[in-house]
């Protein structure tokens, strides 16, 4: 299979689907499809038709975390291969953050592992009540290292450690709870819910959703008195864009 077969793209109504196609392996990850999912991030970025990103996976689960055949394949490898080949991995979550457009994770099904990892590295998360997410690397004789600088941000140490040392599984109302997950759907209406979420994000001003994504993560680690200077610069250029004088307008008419 072909790195371009390894997703699939389509854009409609201003949201970039990128659905990883790898349904018989439940979505693993491995070196074809990383490099897809790196040309993905960057055709969303380029193209101005895009306005939010949508992040699927085919078939039953979202994405069960890398590819066993190439972690095995890896332990004959040299460190420093396999430290390249774990950059490349980690290039996708700092992509992720740069990338000037919000990444929404539409997940259903398992979210193990890296793949748990590849949906805490999206803005955000949506979620059926049924889904399942965790990171079991510790029972595969493997560390959860890429993903754990996000975990950690994401749900604070004590949580994060609980997780990447068990590698216990949450449900998705679980996960929601600890601040992994953004939202969770009932299944039955999962599809019609996720489409409004995509809808209003893409329909939002495209330069006040880059403003807020890239003061949102530049806020870590920030002092309160840095942080609110950065508030404050954001808050004076947003105020000098086309969309801010149109949309404030179009509201005082109504």
């Amino acid at each position: 299979m072909s790195e371009t077969e390894r997703v699939l793209l389509v854009v409609q109504g201003g949201v970039l689907t990128v659905t990883l196609n790898r349904p018989e392996k439940k979505n693993a990850i491995d070196t074809p499809m990383i490099a897809a999912l790196l040309g993905a991030i960057e055709r969303a970025d380029l193209d101005a038709e895009v306005r939010v990103v949508a992040l699927r996976g085919a078939g039953a689960d979202f994405c069960a975390g890398m590819d066993l055949n190439e972690l095995l394949a890896s332990a004959d490898k040299t460190v420093e291969q396999n430290r390249q080949a774990a950059l490349r991995f980690g290039e996708i979550f700092i992509r992720i953050r740069k990338l000037p457009k919000p990444v929404v994770a539409v997940v259903h099904g398992r979210a193990l592992a890296g793949g748990c990892g590849l949906a805490t590295a999206c803005d955000l998360l949506v979620a059926t009540e049924s889904a399942k997410f965790g990171y079991p690397e510790v029972q595969r004789g493997f560390v959860p290292a890429i993903v754990m600088t996000l975990l950690k941000r994401t749900v604070g140490e004590k949580v994060a450690f609980d997780l990447a040392a068990t590698g216990r599984i949450l449900s998705a109302p679980e996960a929601a709870e600890l601040g992994l997950v953004s939202r969770v759907y009932e299944d039955s209406d999962f599809e019609e819910q996720v489409g409004e979420v995509l809808r209003a994000l893409a329909a939002s001003s495209a330069s006040a959703l880059a403003f807020t994504k890239q003061q949102f993560y530049q806020l870590d680690g920030l002092r309160l008195e840095d942080g609110i200077r950065l508030g404050a610069d954001v808050n004076a250029v947003s105020r000098t864009t086309p969309d801010f004088r149109a949309t404030l307008q179009a509201f005082l008419k109504k």
